[in-house]
């Protein structure tokens, strides 16, 4: 599945990038830029690889389908949902124009990380003091994955997660927060061979578990929620609130303290929570189905329902109340269990009898949602393989990629009217502007997060598109449902060609851009599944209007600009070229260096493809690659310091802390460097006994990992 660069290390001297370094733009007056056309996207004739593992589905697949046995798997065709109603009324009612707008770029202060980044300007470049540079994690028992802390180093606490984990965690307000799939089975009533993405909730200070939000599965499978992925993104903490993007396609608004506060918060009130399924089996002497309805129309419950309940958390009293015996459809049952009367819920849903849970302050393990916004029901979004956002916010605006993609045949987009990018009432849900920009031209999939900043004294909201563009939009409520657009940038050279499969130069973004000192730094990639290939890095003027590509495709013979293609923006031979655009935003470019001078440009003197966001400091900028080159550059001129080869695929991106920077690979290897413009190999190497593919971040003088199975706080005893 993953990509592995078995190449040497190579340090290399600090020296300005050749051709491949764009001279700062000229300051010409920028000219309004139109929004991009959507244009019939082209047919192709081979197929690529989906994302994922397909390895990894085997031991965590949902239980099988037993007969006559509770099946407590992901669900065939519909998950349990609230009563209310299913549409943009869910999210709450409008509030109108906000006051609550800021004024100043977010400073970094020490103490929590409380989304990706840090805050929306996105450099993960935290405070703190103390951190260490070395560590041992310890070891892990086989079988019962028990914690052995006797090698451990350093290492305050560790917890179990999923069996695949891509999230950052987040840290905020005593908790920590990180995403992921159910292979720590944290929740009863799922079980740990139950497949789901989930948001779970740790302490801070000791990694207890708290509660988890659960996604089931969507029944349309691999093309919208690949398997074992979970949730991919970070949260956005502020206050007791919580939102990210979940695995089904939904933007969910969570009480970040669950119901340890004792209250049900928001909109999302009697939400059902599934307990179980039966499953009638073809022998009906076997099967417990029948018997179960035959009961529930008699007022009772039978033993095999009672056992399953059980087997969920729910241990039922011999007498319960069964209400709606006439429907033969639903039944509600009120029990006491425990000390608490509890409202539950039959569902007679096909060939299958399910059981839910009315879910109350009670259930301390839940997730309290606030609200929820169904981007698939209610944008007709079509993620591809899975949803992923990590969310960010102005004032009372929350900035969402929707991750709508093709589908299966790689080459279809099934909702090319889709937004790609949305803007929301943070506080009910409401959708204030939905923008469709990428349109037909969307390559593949679209899993950048957005980031905010005041840029030339104008708040914007700056994108990634899956078509390989940035745009930028006025960072407020919009007008009549649509944005205002300020800028966009082709991050790919216009003679570039998208093919299946990475087999081409063309590239989409999956890096998160970043604002540092007035400018705008951002990498172009590709699901890691495609493979290794030529990637680039651009630093941008975001004060520059209209379309401002470093050029412009154009006809020759007309000599006017062409409308953005899909597969290809310039073919020569079709009488269409590319110029310098007068009006272009690029500061500087980095693709290659020529090392030793010697006219030839080898694999290390290279930017690969990168779905890594840079982090800067002190004017250095560090970027990994999937190639697994870790690059050392001047964030003012794009003049290159060195690189170092770390042997292995890079998924994460840089953590910049005191005057080390640190770095996860595949092998599940960080690397720690000095924060230097001179080259030097790593201070420190540290296995974390699993694949690193998210990034180390730092909250409250602790450092927090997370490789794919477990989260680790790292931090040097205090002396007492």
């Amino acid at each position: 599945m993953l990509i592995l660069a078995g190449c040497q290390n190579t340090d290399t001297d600090g020296q300005t990038a050749n051709s491949s370094t764009e001279s700062e733009a000229p300051d010409n007056e920028a000219q309004p830029g139109d929004e991009i056309e959507d244009d019939e996207a082209a047919s192709e004739d081979d197929t690529g690889d989906d994302t994922g593992d397909d390895d990894d589905t085997g031991d965590d697949d949902a239980i099988p389908d037993d007969e006559a046995t509770p099946d407590d798997g992901t669900p065939d065709d519909e998950t349990p949902g609230d009563e209310t109603p299913d549409d943009e009324a869910t999210a709450g009612e409008e509030t109108g124009e906000s006051s609550n707008v800021p004024t100043k770029n977010p400073v970094i202060v020490a103490g929590d990380w409380s989304q990706w980044g840090g805050n929306s300007l996105r450099n993960n470049v935290p405070i703190g003091k103390g951190i260490p540079i070395e560590w041992e994690v310890g070891k892990f028992d086989r079988k019962t994955r028990a914690w052995d802390p006797s090698s451990a180093l350093n290492i305050k606490w560790v917890a179990r997660v999923g069996s695949q984990t891509y999230g950052n965690p987040v840290i905020s307000g005593g908790r920590l927060f990180v995403g992921t799939n159910n292979s720590a089975g944290y929740l009863q009533r799922y079980g740990a061979r139950v497949d789901l993405g989930c948001l779970i909730c740790f302490e801070e200070a000791t990694g207890k578990f708290l509660w988890q939000h659960s996604s089931e599965k969507l029944p349309t499978g691999r093309v919208h929620d690949w398997p074992l992925q979970g949730i991919c993104c970070a949260p956005l903490v502020e206050g007791n609130r919580l939102w990210f993007v979940g695995s089904r396609g939904e933007v969910i608004c969570l009480d970040a303290e669950g119901y340890y506060d004792g209250e049900d918060d928001g909109a999302v009130k009697n939400e059902l929570a599934r307990l179980f399924d039966m499953r009638q089996g073809p022998d009906p002497k076997t099967d417990t189905v029948a018997p179960a309805i035959a009961a529930l129309k008699e007022g009772k419950l039978t033993e095999a329902v009672l056992k399953a309940f059980a087997s969920a958390g729910m241990e039922l009293p011999a007498e319960v109340m069964v209400t709606g015996a006439d429907s033969g459809k639903q039944w509600n049952v009120q029990a006491m269990v425990g000390n608490s009367d509890r409202e539950l819920v039959i569902k007679l849903q096909g060939p299958k009898l399910s059981a839910f849970k009315v879910v109350t302050p009670d259930d301390k393990n839940e997730a309290d949602v606030v609200w929820k916004f169904d981007m698939m029901k209610n944008l007709k979004v079509s993620q591809h393989n899975m949803c992923s956002c990590s969310v960010t916010s102005f004032g009372d605006v929350l900035f969402v990629n929707t991750s709508n993609g093709l589908d299966e045949s790689h080459i279809n987009l099934p909702q090319p009217a889709a937004p790609s990018f949305i803007a929301m009432n943070k506080n009910t849900g409401e959708v204030y502007w939905t923008d469709k920009s990428p349109g037909a031209n969307i390559l593949h999939g679209q899993w950048s997060s957005p980031t905010v900043g005041i840029l030339g004294d104008v708040p914007q909201v700056i994108f990634a598109g899956g078509d390989g563009w940035v745009y930028s939009f006025g960072a407020d409520q919009g007008k009549d449902g649509s944005p205002t657009l300020l800028w966009k940038f082709d991050a790919n050279p216009k003679t570039s060609v998208w093919r299946l499969g990475g087999r081409g130069t063309r590239n989409n973004i999956i890096a998160t851009p970043v604002i540092h000192e007035g400018r705008v730094y951002v990498a172009v990639g590709q699901d890691p599944e495609h493979g290794e290939g030529e990637g680039h890095l651009w630093c941008l003027d975001p004060t520059k209007r209209g379309d401002v590509s470093r050029q412009l495709a154009v006809d020759v013979k007309t000599g006017k600009p062409l409308p953005p293609a899909r597969l290809q923006a310039v073919i020569e031979e079709d009488g269409q070229a590319a110029r310098d655009n007068q009006n272009s935003a690029v500061i500087w470019h980095y693709s290659n260096y020529d090392q030793d001078d010697n006219g030839e440009i080898d694999f290390e003197e290279q930017m690969h493809r990168s779905c890594g966001t840079v982090a800067i400091k002190n004017n250095l900028l560090y970027i990994s690659d999937f190639s697994g080159l870790f690059h050392c550059l001047d964030a003012k001129t794009g003049s290159v310091h060195w690189t170092y080869d770390m042997l292995a695929a890079a998924w994460g991106s840089p953590l910049i802390v005191e005057d080390h920077v640190y770095i996860g690979d595949e092998d599940g290897d960080v690397c720690v460097f000095n924060l230097s413009k001179e080259k030097h190999d790593p201070i420190a190497e540290i296995n974390m006994g699993n694949s690193v593919y998210s990034t180390p971040v730092v909250a409250n003088d602790v450092l927090y990992i997370a490789n794919k199975t477990h989260v680790f706080a790292i931090a040097v005893p205090k002396k007492e």
